[in-house]
């Protein structure tokens, strides 16, 4: 293969905002004659499927593993796996670590965040980060010899774990908040949870059946596994556990131990010894177990070895500081996902939450942004940028995040209007001056499209006053 390319755009990163990027910029294409590359460590990119609209702007979708020649030979993209290494801006141009020069007239950075390990955990082979399908191969691998587990984290991707694995006799989840799952839900939802996770061993232990093909990373010893970058996956998506068998093989559900959670405690020590890991907590706990699982969030990936011969601007948290449009402040190149900072003024019901919905979204818009300074065209901002939205599974439940779902940013002026059926449905108002600013919707609620109208049109909700969530009354028939 030759070592210097030229390409109209070039997207970095296989992950959902690369790979969606990708697909829409050869939609949106200008010129025939224009060019898209994807650039990607791993023969396995992330695809967003069956796309189900639950409201104007909220969406349900599925996330699957392609392999690289089938995003390829379906999307108009050729894809190179290699690794970045450099950026030379003001050439235009990239160098991968394999050697090759690739020009470009508008770059997308997509590269990503990685697993924030937690500090005393670092250099230990029995401390893993659970973040793409790589590491939950690890995972897997691991279980099955194993009996007793740590998870620390408090987000998604460490709820749903605790709830999914099986065979193991003591899970243990130390989580710093004083609930379960803080990241996505209140104290109210968490209790909710909870009783779904204590019955987990009744409910017999069964896996839902996972219906899509799944790939597997490919090393022919040819050219991909040449190139030296290593392999680097793309984050999992919002069903990722479903993909994966992470029971011990040959074990029964009446074999699973009690998930143990130690609360408001964060680890202060890890010491290997001969045959175990021992844990210390804050509070003075001990805990032996086989190893640790680190699901404490994640750092933006910017740390190409090269770098770039001009500074990019950065946010707060690392992540390269992005204008709405999604162009860095360097000339030409966007960035989307993970990678980023939202540096624009948002919208009163939006903020920024590293997730792979937002991923999506902002791979679109900045390839609709890409596409549209190629044409000299003017655009506005997507109209999904106006409210926060999220939907996802906790413990075998739908979860639906709109708006200000927490009251994230209202300075506890607000008001919340509750409605809970145990093992049904748990449902949450957040309402300021009688006007719904977010909601939390955990089951089959069938008020996603509802609450989203309501929230957007900030319609003043005062003369309802309770009657909201009314289980005898369906507010759907007033707001229609």
């Amino acid at each position: 293969m030759a070592s210097e390319f030229s390409y109209t755009y070039v997207v970095v990163g296989g992950g959902i905002a690369g790979v969606t990027c990708a697909e829409t910029l050869a939609l949106l294409r200008v010129d025939p004659a224009d060019n898209i590359l994807l650039l990607t460590e791993s023969t396995l990119v992330k695809a967003v499927t069956n796309v189900v609209p639950l409201g104007k702007i909220l969406n349900r979708f599925d996330v699957e593993e392609k392999s690289t020649a089938e995003l390829s030979s379906k999307g108009n993209v050729d894809v190179l796996q290699d690794h970045l290494d450099s950026i030379a801006s003001h050439r235009h141009s990239i160098r991968t670590a394999a050697g090759r020069c690739i020009t470009y007239r508008y770059l997308c950075l997509c590269t990503g965040a990685r697993p924030n390990i937690i500090d005393k955990a670092k250099g230990s082979a029995n401390v893993i980060g659970i973040r793409d399908t790589e590491s939950v191969e690890e995972f897997r691998k691991r279980i099955h010899t194993a009996t007793r587990l740590v998870v620390v984290g408090n987000g998604g991707i460490a709820s749903e774990l605790v709830y999914e694995v099986g065979g193991m006799e003591q899970i243990h989840w130390v989580i710093k908040d004083a609930y379960i799952s803080s990241t996505f839900v209140d104290s109210g939802a968490a209790t909710f949870f909870r009783e779904r996770l204590s019955k987990k061993d009744q409910a017999g232990g069964e896996q839902t059946v996972y219906k899509r093909m799944r790939y597997t990373e490919q090393d022919d010893g040819g050219e991909s596994s040449a190139i030296g970058a290593g392999k680097g996956g793309a984050a999992l998506g919002p069903d990722w556990h479903r993909a994966f068998d992470i029971r011990k093989h040959g074990e029964k559900a009446e074999s699973d131990g009690k998930v143990i959670i130690h609360q408001s405690v964060e680890v202060t020590a890890i010491e290997e010894k001969t045959d175990e890991l021992q844990v210390h907590l804050s509070d003075g706990t001990m805990i032996e177990c086989d190893f640790v699982v680190s699901a404490t969030g994640v750092v933006p990936s910017i740390s190409w070895t090269g770098g770039c011969d001009q500074p990019f601007k950065l946010g707060p948290d690392g992540g390269i500081f992005v204008g709405w449009s999604m162009e860095t402040s360097v000339d030409d190149i966007y960035a989307a996902g993970d990678v980023c900072y939202a540096g624009w003024d948002h919208a009163p019901q939006w903020f920024q939450m590293r997730l792979w919905t937002q991923a999506r979204q902002m791979g679109a818009m900045a390839a609709r942004s890409m596409a549209a300074k190629r044409a000299g065209e003017e655009i506005y901002q997507d109209f999904c940028f106006e409210l926060f939205n999220h939907v996802t599974t906790l413990f075998g439940y739908q979860v639906v995040l709109l708006g200000r779902y927490n009251g994230q940013g209202l300075n506890d002026k607000y008001e919340v209007l509750l409605r809970m059926t145990p093992g049904l449905e748990y449902i949450k108002f957040v309402l300021v001056d009688g006007r719904l600013q977010g909601a939390l919707l955990v089951g089959e609620t069938g008020l996603e499209e509802t609450c989203e109208n309501l929230i957007l049109n900030q319609l003043d909700l005062s003369p309802y006053g309770e009657e909201l969530l009314d289980p005898d009354i369906d507010i759907e028939d007033y707001f229609d």
